[in-house]
């Protein structure tokens, strides 16, 4: 389930977790869309080419292009869209909407991994 963290003019800014396996299907969205790899690892495919992402990868989408995202272990991802929304995002209803979700909201800290806690011993 997608989180809001912050929703403004300029961007909107979403966690989301994806379980290993588990994969947001071919898609597109209006807005320029940066997401960041918090933790764990997906693949993510664009233009007929595919690429696995380790945590602290940063991958960039122009607004309208098609991608697929997969989790190859249990994932968290930081995802920016920018305009928000672009123009013709949502129909009317959607709009207003948007306009009585929290302008922030704070997500629950990424638990450290199993490895992390192991070099911090």
């Amino acid at each position: 389930m997608p989180r809001v963290l912050f929703t403004s003019p300029e961007c909107r800014a979403v966690v989301l977790d994806l379980r290993e396996g588990e994969e947001l299907g071919d898609h597109r969205v209006r807005e320029r869309a940066v997401v960041e790899v918090v933790a764990g690892r997906v693949s993510i495919e664009c233009s007929g080419e595919t690429a696995d992402c380790d945590t602290g990868t940063l991958v960039t989408f122009d607004p309208g292009e098609q991608h697929k995202v997969r989790a190859l272990a249990d994932a968290r991802l930081l995802l920016i869209l920018a305009p928000w929304p672009a123009l013709k995002h949502n129909s009317r209803a959607e709009n207003d909407h948007d306009q009585h979700l929290p302008a922030n909201a704070v997500a629950e800290p990424v638990p450290p991994s199993d490895e992390a806690a192991e070099q911090s011993t």
